[in-house]
């Protein structure tokens, strides 16, 4: 749909990298409009994983595919990536690297295209934590070309409160870490909860405190997801209709239909097929209102889980959790093989361990445990810098 058209002004994170001296050497390949989580639903091809030592070709993850294993292969030291259900926080499990993904409105969607307004998240993929800082630090800006962005008084507000939590290289004495128990599924393979359990007990010998926190909906996240998903993507994708910019079917009577019929992967033309769905009359009743309470439902647990309070709420009427922050994985199995890939409704389950935090808004981090499995570190609301510093500390005290 895009594949020849260029872009009249930069993103503002682009613009943000650009005058701070960083060097934008191109773009990645990636799953068509965000849509897949293993990268094979590119107009150009699948993303294979860069590491074949073992002989096997793998999925580096996806949707941000190409910025992974870019970063992987030291093409570059860093990339950005659109993180809507885990888009890079999984990738960077599967590669072995950190993967961001900030509190929503933290870093401008301005220039980003739109797959979900309310979950599209800018992140960062790097190979530490501290380079992940840098490049954070940079396009951390308010910006009022996004309504979304998050208002300066509001970002003064979470740094004062931010600066109560200072912790030295090898000691988090003080800091009390939440294991949610509804992350424990059936799916998560024996090498994953291996790396849970030598994550647990590594922040626990750095003196964190462990206990056990229970978010109880959390099993509504992945069909709330992609309902609300679908529904803004059916939304947003119609502003791609061959008449202002992008592909165009010359010389049709059905130009909106013939455009859209063959601009469009089979990927993406199914997921709008569903949103449309999922906004008719009778259904949006029935399917995306529910989605949408439960998104609520959720968010409100999840700061019922955390001591901060959540600055976009009264805090008088909120209840104090047990934790600072959060530690599961990132996915359920390390790299899957390319030829044993999910397919169909199967091939959607393959985010529910990164996408509870795009539904809340929260800061998550992938940190690698080993080589193609990642550990995720999620923060309260706008508590970005302390999920980078206890990230940082963990893979630092390996």
């Amino acid at each position: 749909m895009l594949r020849e058209f260029t872009s009249p002004y930069d993103a503002t994170v682009v613009k943000l990298l650009n005058e701070a001296g960083s060097l934008i050497m191109g773009k990645t390949n990636m799953d068509e409009f965000g849509m897949g989580s293993t990268n094979t639903h590119s107009a150009f091809g699948p993303v294979i994983h860069p590491d074949r030592s073992d002989g096997i070709k793998r999925s580096p993850g996806g949707s941000s595919g190409g910025s992974a294993a870019s970063v992987a292969m030291d093409m570059c030291a860093a990339a950005l990536g659109s993180d809507t259900g885990g888009s890079v926080r999984m990738p960077a499990s599967y590669c072995g690297l950190v993967g961001f993904k900030p509190s929503y409105g933290r870093c401008s969607r301005h220039g980003l295209v739109s797959y979900a307004n309310s979950l599209d998240t800018i992140g960062i993929l790097t190979k530490d934590v501290k380079s992940c800082l840098n490049i954070y630090d940079i396009i951390d800006k308010y910006d009022e070309k996004d309504p979304t962005s998050i208002p300066n008084e509001v970002r003064k507000e979470l740094e004062e409160a931010t600066k109560g939590f200072e912790f030295k290289t090898n000691d988090l004495s003080g800091l009390v870490v939440g294991v949610p128990q509804e992350f424990y599924v059936d799916s998560l393979s024996p090498e994953v909860l291996e790396s849970w359990r030598d994550g647990i007990k590594r922040l626990e010998s750095l003196g964190a405190k462990i206990v056990s926190v229970s978010i109880p909906h959390l099993s509504l996240a992945l069909p709330a997801y992609y309902i609300i998903a679908l529904a803004e993507a059916s939304s947003n994708l119609a502003r791609f209709d061959g008449i202002k910019y992008g592909h165009r079917v010359p010389d049709k009577e059905l130009l909106y239909d013939e455009t859209r019929s063959t601009g469009f992967g089979d990927e993406v033309k199914k997921r709008i097929l569903l949103g449309t769905h999922v906004l008719t009359a009778g259904t949006y009743e029935t399917l995306f209102l529910p989605a949408q309470s439960a998104r609520r439902l959720i968010q409100k647990e999840f700061n019922q889980v955390f001591q901060q309070p959540n600055v976009l709420y009264n805090q008088q009427q909120q209840s104090k959790g047990q934790a600072h922050i959060l530690l599961v994985p990132s996915a359920t199995s390390k790299a899957p093989q390319m030829n044993e890939l999910n397919t169909g409704i199967k091939a959607y389950i393959d985010d529910v361990m990164t996408l509870p935090a795009n539904l809340a808004g929260l800061p998550a981090i992938t940190v690698p445990s080993t080589n193609q499995i990642g550990l995720q570190l999620l923060g309260q609301y706008g508590y970005d810098h302390l999920v980078l510093r206890i990230a940082e500390i963990m893979t630092k005290n390996k």
